[in-house]
């Protein structure tokens, strides 16, 4: 617990000394940087210390709050969070030390700096927090420095509307967790997490727990403002927000479910359609957009859709309790690294390339060669393609979802089979949605100058993508010993008795093992077919003959595919669900000199359920408009009524 208050304090202090170095970019960007790095390290070690058995540590401070006082807590569900959290922050700093200086020019880092490492430090306090009061304080935290990161860049009216978008959004779903929490310590009389008991009223307080966490998390529809504000931050702190942040969502939800006791039937159900919904609207969303990082982030959508599928699992019996959130957390990890190094390759080409629109990339492997394999990594992860890690977290799904098919009755097989289809099908859409972005961005001939002078980023852009990159290969090979050391957290989060979870584990790891066996023997026979085609080829001259060219001889960027005419296709197939907009410029004359077309997917629940709900609620505020005159007395003469009212009512009580 020492080591994690260091971690804090070297957080805090690397912020503070950001904030009074401003003057200087070069200091406050270093003291940011280390401050991060160092207290991210610092954090580390403890979080792996309980992980690998260590017993839980717990500091209760003596501040007293009502109900309750401080109270933090690092236990194991806390440790496997922290996990991700820290060590991606700290790669996305070392990232963003050089991603930063493109800026300077512009603005200083130092604000940057200050609210990421607030950032950081807020999302650790909001897993160790056993507390409401501490709980939404750092949450808040957490909230406002965030809001600051994806307004950086505040000249800009398009991420000025991202940020207000992004505030009203996480304000609102805190609204629903003071709820949340009001009603589960009016009963004990304490706002400690561990004087929480099974309260009664379970399914109201699930509800309130899956909007009010499901709106960070970013679950459908409750995701709006997750597609505006990703793209508007940096590169970095996108990464960050997608691959950390939005899980403390996820574990809000799963701390919540260790309150709650049994669950009414429906709860599993609950889960399983928004998982469906966001996942299967997630990708085909993804799909249709032409810009790189909004296509990311809703993806980020789509992986959170997967993780609620898994936690949807966990009603029915206690083998689909393990397997269901046995996968959630291991793609809880999964999502944060391959996630983190698609936004961070995405940071790499806008950094270099000058622009994050698919129709103005293209040749960008021969350019940026290390940034190209790293985001290919990424691309085969987040498709769920073996022996990669994303692969493991899904595999669990479809096990789990076949056990319940099978052994459940009516009642559990067929959410079961809604997980498989709906899996089935947010998996061949991911392929085909990271095939377009990889493809059209990095293949091919540049559609533009700034592609085509595009140049490969530092070494501190490429080190932390290579890193997360190996570990998408090593997490994905050595998943069937992760998931046996899942083991103490899924005792904890599921209630079972150890030796029951570690039996269900285990049955697990066999044939999880044996597909990435098999996978891993097929890459090797392809190394090997292609070193021996190589060397049977080495001593042969080998020439190539053009016998029908078609107009290929010299090549243009427009006889490619474009981002657009890539996805067309799937995009015409869903297109009720869609509702993409098609803007034609049509030709005129015998031989037209030029013809355009364009598409637009706007997001659905934004345009048709929240644009015309806000539209409304302003309306209606307008006709109140005539109380703001500007006047600082009628402003007091308010306030002086409102308490007068105040009084009289409890006067006519007593």
């Amino acid at each position: 617990m020492l080591l994690f208050l260091l971690a804090l304090g070297l957080l805090v202090g690397g912020a503070l000394g950001a904030l009074v170095a401003q003057r200087s970019a070069r200091w406050a960007t270093s003291l940011g940087v280390g401050g991060a790095v160092t207290g991210c390290v610092a954090g580390l070690i403890p979080a792996i210390r309980v992980l690998l058995g260590e017993p839980s540590q717990s500091l209760r401070m003596t501040w007293q709050v009502p109900y309750g006082a401080f109270f933090v807590q690092i236990d194991a569900l806390s440790a496997f969070f922290l996990l991700p959290m820290f060590g991606l922050s700290a790669l996305a700093a070392v990232y963003g030390a050089e991603y930063m200086v493109a800026y300077r020019g512009e603005r200083s880092p130092a604000a940057s700096w200050f609210f990421f490492d607030l950032l950081v430090a807020s999302m650790a306090m909001v897993v160790v927090a056993r507390n409401a009061v501490l709980f939404l304080v750092a949450w808040e935290m957490m909230a406002l420095a965030s809001f600051f990161l994806v307004t950086y860049e505040d000249d800009e009216e398009s991420v000025r509307e991202a940020g207000w978008t992004y505030l009203v959004a996480t304000h609102l779903g805190t609204a629903w967790l003071l709820v949340l929490f009001i009603l589960l310590g009016r009963g004990t009389g304490s706002l400690d997490f561990d004087r929480f008991g099974a309260a009664s009223g379970g399914g109201l307080l699930f509800i309130l727990a899956v909007v009010g966490f499901g709106t960070k998390a970013g679950f459908m529809p409750f995701h709006v403002w997750l597609p505006e504000a990703h793209p508007a931050a940096p590169s970095h702190v996108s990464a960050v927000m997608s691959g950390v942040m939005i899980k403390t969502g996820i574990y809000g939800l799963l701390r919540t479910l260790t309150f709650l006791g049994p669950l009414p039937w429906w709860a599993g159900w609950l889960l399983v359609a928004v998982g469906v919904t966001s996942g299967v609207f997630g990708v085909l969303l993804a799909l249709a957009q032409p810009d790189l990082k909004r296509l990311l982030a809703y993806s980020s959508v789509e992986n959170i859709g997967i993780i609620a599928l898994l936690v949807g699992m966990h009603v029915g019996s206690p083998a689909l309790a393990v397997l269901g959130f046995g996968g959630g957390l291991l793609h809880v990890v999964n999502h944060a690294v391959f996630k983190g190094l698609l936004f961070l390759g995405a940071g790499a080409v806008l950094h270099s390339a000058r622009t994050r629109t698919m129709e103005e990339l293209g040749g960008l492997l021969r350019r940026m060669p290390w940034t190209g394999i790293a985001f290919l990594t990424g691309a085969v992860a987040v498709a769920g393609l073996p022996p990669l890690n994303g692969f493991a977290s899904e595999f669990l799904i479809y096990l789990g979802a076949f056990e319940g098919a099978t052994s459940l009755g009516n009642a559990g097989a067929v959410p079961a089979l809604v997980v498989i289809a709906g899996l089935a099908m947010i998996g061949g859409l991911a392929a085909a949605c990271f095939t377009k972005a990889f493809g059209v961005a990095f293949l091919g001939e540049p559609r533009s100058e700034h592609a085509a002078h595009a140049r490969e980023v530092g070494p501190a852009m490429r080190l932390p993508m290579q890193l997360l990159a190996a570990a998408c290969v090593v997490i994905g090979v050595a998943s069937p010993a992760l998931v046996g050391a899942l083991a103490p957290v899924l005792t904890e989060v599921t209630g079972l008795p150890s030796a029951s979870v570690q039996a269900q584990v285990m049955r697990t790891a066999g044939p999880l093992g044996s597909v990435t066996g098999c996978a891993l023997g097929l890459l090797a026979l392809v190394v090997v077919v292609l070193a021996l085609r190589r060397r049977l080829l080495g001593g042969r001259p080998v020439g190539e003959v053009v016998t029908w060219d078609c107009g290929y001889v010299q090549p243009s960027p427009r006889m490619q595919y474009t981002a657009s005419s890539f996805a067309q296709p799937l995009t015409e197939l869903f297109g009720l669900l869609l509702g993409t907009r098609h803007r034609l410029s049509r030709p005129e004359g015998f031989f037209p000199e030029a013809a355009s077309l364009s598409t637009e997917t706007p997001d659905i629940c934004r345009e048709r359920v929240y644009r015309p709900v806000f539209s409304g609620l302003g309306r209606g505020l307008l006709a109140f408009r005539w109380l703001q005159h500007g006047r600082v007395q009628l402003y007091i003469l308010y306030i002086a009524l409102t308490l007068l009212a105040l009084l009289l009512w409890k006067l006519g009580e007593a």
